[in-house]
Formats: structure tokens, C-alpha cells, sequence
């Protein structure tokens, strides 16, 4: 069965820090992007971040560059998105998924996601 389990959020105070896992199974893992939205109480799921290991360079909305990096582990099956300086409005239910590419991470139609995890919450308190 094909799996994407993320761990790691919880409440951090503005200013902090948090990292969050997506580990993958029953999958392929260097043969997709995994993406990492967030959708916060009353809007819509957003993608945030986004990497594929077959190309170089990263993906990131506007709203967290600089801040966000994210990593991805082939041997562990396992990718990252260490989140720093922290903002109240970065709280949100935090999402990975894998896709086909990186191209769409900021479309609105979610539909070329292949596979959604379960989500893990995180609170930024001011």
C-alpha cells in the first residue's frame, strides 16, 4: 500500500522552529516530487513547497521563502521541510504528497497530487 505519514508539528511560539517528516512507503520515492501544501482554518489547501530529487532546485510560494527549506532522503524514504521564523499565519494542518513533477505547486486544482498523507497540525502562537 502506498503511504506518506508526516510527523512533527505541534505548538511553537513565533519566531521558532519546526521540522517536519514525510516518511514514504510502498512507493517509489525518487521517482516522484513530494509536495508539501498547508491549509489553515477556513481556506483552502495551498502548496507551500515542493522538491524533486531528479532536478536541483527546490520550489517555494513567495510566502515562505526564506524561512522554509525543504530536504528529502532517498535512503531513509524520508522527506523534510525545517520551517524557522515562524509566524501565526503559518499555522495550518501541514499536508505532503507526491506528484508527478513540481510544475503545479501553486495551482489551485489539486488533482495531479497521486498520493496525500494524513496531515499533522501546527500552531504558531504569538
Amino acid at each position: 500500500e502506498m503511504q506518506l505519514a508526516e510527523s512533527g508539528g505541534g505548538l511553537v511560539q513565533a519566531g521558532g522552529s519546526l521540522r517536519l517528516s514525510c516518511a514514504a512507503s510502498g512507493i517509489t520515492f525518487d521517482a516522484y516530487a513530494i509536495v508539501w501544501f498547508r491549509q489553515a482554518p477556513g481556506k483552502k489547501r495551498e502548496g507551500v513547497s515542493c522538491i524533486d530529487s531528479r532536478f536541483d532546485e527546490p520550489s517555494y510560494v513567495d510566502s515562505v521563502k526564506g524561512r522554509f527549506t525543504v530536504s528529502s532522503d532517498n535512503a531513509k524514504n524520508t522527506a523534510y521541510l525545517q520551517m524557522d521564523s515562524l509566524k501565526p499565519e503559518d499555522t495550518a494542518v501541514y499536508y505532503c504528497a507526491a506528484a508527478g513533477d513540481c510544475r503545479l505547486l501553486q495551482a489551485d486544482d489539486t488533482s495531479y497530487v497521486e498520493i496525500w498523507g494524513q496531515g499533522t497540525p501546527v500552531t504558531v502562537s504569538s
